[in-house]
């Protein structure tokens, strides 16, 4: 198992990246390894294992905005190769996402080169050696913010929060190919409400989102899942019901098992929740 998280324990306005893992399943974890170590704040990490190949991708502002950097291990974990910079742009590439599989490697990230915030795309086809060219995924005048990527064999999936409706609703597009086309924008949510902060997880041909959702009055967790690989969805469930917050959930699958977390403050500080 592998966790990464930011952190301003050495500095505090200055944020790096860390990193640590389990070889038993959780049971015991090994000591923190420091993943970055520059002047400039080190935000929001992403991390994907294929094999004993475990890739990092975060935003990081050494370079006067943030820029979206990757690192490898090709070691699962116990060392680590250089950073890597993946976007050059004029204005902020932030919020990146990555999945793997095989020696495919997958991120989204969210940018403002184009004045308004869209989702771009880029892939590795030889485990993060080598990177093609970045490919833009929204083209419209709203924003479209924090988007999430996985992968499952070639079916690429990635969802997003987007302001095109006058409240940020869920989008969904997949790639059947790997990421070299994509399809249309598929929109998941309709309600008068904020929709946002989604995440999404695939396992064959079973594509499973979870988002925070205002329609109730206050942030709930929802969930809804397709069974034939993004092409048609069920029904949104709703997974919290409580008077507080709850916020920023992530979803993983292992096989038929699907695992949710997210913060929460009903307690009433925050804590993180799971089902």
């Amino acid at each position: 198992m592998h966790v990464v998280w930011y952190d301003n324990r050495i500095d505090p306005i200055n944020y790096e990246i860390y990193y640590k893992r389990s070889t038993n399943a959780g049971v015991s974890w090994g000591a923190d390894i420091r993943l970055t170590n520059n002047t400039g704040d080190s935000h929001l990490p992403s991390v994907s294992v294929s094999g004993s190949v475990v890739h990092v991708a975060w935003q990081d502002r050494r370079d006067g905005n943030f820029e979206i950097y990757y690192k490898r291990s090709t070691d699962e974990g116990a060392s680590w190769g250089a950073d890597v910079r993946l976007t050059n742009a004029s204005f902020e590439s932030w919020h990146p996402s990555v999945s793997v599989t095989g020696l495919n490697v997958h991120i989204v990230w969210q940018d403002r080169r184009d004045v308004d915030d869209e989702i771009y795309y880029k892939r590795s086809t030889d485990g993060g050696l080598s990177w093609e060219a970045d490919i833009r995924l929204t083209n419209n005048a709203a924003i479209s913010a924090i988007p999430s990527v996985s992968v499952s064999g070639l079916l690429v999936h990635t969802v997003w929060s987007e302001f095109r409706n006058g409240n940020f609703e869920i989008y969904y597009k997949r790639s059947s190919d790997g990421g070299a086309s994509w399809g249309l924008d598929t929109r998941l949510t309709t309600n008068s409400s904020v929709s946002n902060s989604a995440c999404v997880s695939a396992s064959d041909s079973v594509v499973h989102v979870t988002w925070t959702d205002r329609r109730d009055g206050n942030h709930e967790i929802y969930y809804k899942r397709s069974s034939d690989g993004g092409l048609n969805w069920g029904t949104d469930t709703r997974l919290t019901i409580n008077s507080s917050y709850s916020d920023y959930p992530s979803v993983t699958v292992s096989g038929s098992i699907v695992h949710i977390v997210w913060q929460d403050s009903r307690n009433p500080k925050d804590d993180i929740y799971y089902k």
